[in-house]
């Protein structure tokens, strides 16, 4: 007798999680019951005009700001309550929280420093400068994968602006997040170096979620498997980037401009 069938589909893993997220200020209300859902290797993009209430969601996921009402859950743990560091170190990591790189330091030595919280070292300041060197390996190892070997030991201020976004990614990743928050990862860059950061972000995404806010629609149309659109703190449509600019809503609202 042949044996069963049996399906290798899976579903996608939903990773962080928000329901019914509202954040007001005395009358105004920011954010208004927005339902999200981050998927595991994808690439989820926040899009909407200024005021929209990107920013706000941004600062709610992460814990900079207090819901008013409704729930977080990050890999099915509640964290609605949970403190901005703790969040971070469960893996959820936004990426101007480390993206100030040190100027005076080499390209190597600033991503040692972010390498030193999982490699064990943040808090052993009596060491010797030597007990970095057993993070050379996994440095160079995210070095090399964002495109910077050849930068391994130029300082820090002299990278081009957007040379210093790539290494503002490596230090972030340094902290082998388990969701990744991108706020306008491409804001300022020229082309070249916008394919850049979005080869990078797509290969990021082959092992963790990731969460962009981008006003680039090139970008999101190149590299995201999902979109939300906000209006004024609240979800306006929600699908892959073909089915968002067919909505009739956002194609009048949004997708005529730059600001969308």
């Amino acid at each position: 007798m042949a044996a069963a069938m049996t399906s290798t589909h899976e579903e996608p893993r939903v990773v962080l999680s928000a329901r019914g997220l509202t954040k007001s200020f005395g009358a105004f209300a920011a954010v208004k019951d927005v339902d999200l859902d981050v998927q595991d290797a994808q690439v989820h993009a926040l899009i909407g005009p200024n005021g929209a209430g990107k920013t706000t969601v941004f600062n709610l996921l992460t814990k900079f700001l207090q819901p008013t009402g409704g729930t977080i859950t990050l890999m099915g743990k509640d964290i609605t309550r949970t403190p901005a560091d703790k969040v971070a170190r469960m893996g959820l990591v936004r990426s101007f929280q480390i993206s100030a790189v040190f100027p005076h330091l080499t390209v190597l030595d600033n991503v040692r420093v972010a390498l030193q919280r999982p490699g064990g070292l943040s808090t052993q300041f009596w060491l010797p400068l030597a007990s970095l060197e057993r993070l050379n390996a996994r440095a160079d190892e995210l070095i090399e994968a964002v495109g910077l070997k050849r930068e391994r030991n130029a300082l820090a201020a002299d990278l081009s602006y957007g040379r210093k976004r790539v290494l503002e990614i490596a230090t972030t990743l340094a902290l082998d997040p388990k969701v990744l928050l991108l706020d306008e990862p491409m804001a300022g860059m020229g082309q070249e170096d916008i394919g850049t950061i979005s080869g990078i972000i797509g290969e990021v995404a082959k092992t963790r979620a990731v969460l962009m806010v981008e006003h680039n629609l090139s970008v999101v149309a190149d590299i995201c498997h999902r979109v939300t659109v906000l209006q004024r703190g609240e979800i306006l449509a929600e699908g892959d980037y073909k089915t968002v600019a067919q909505d009739e809503r956002v194609r009048l609202a949004y997708m005529g401009t730059e600001e969308a």
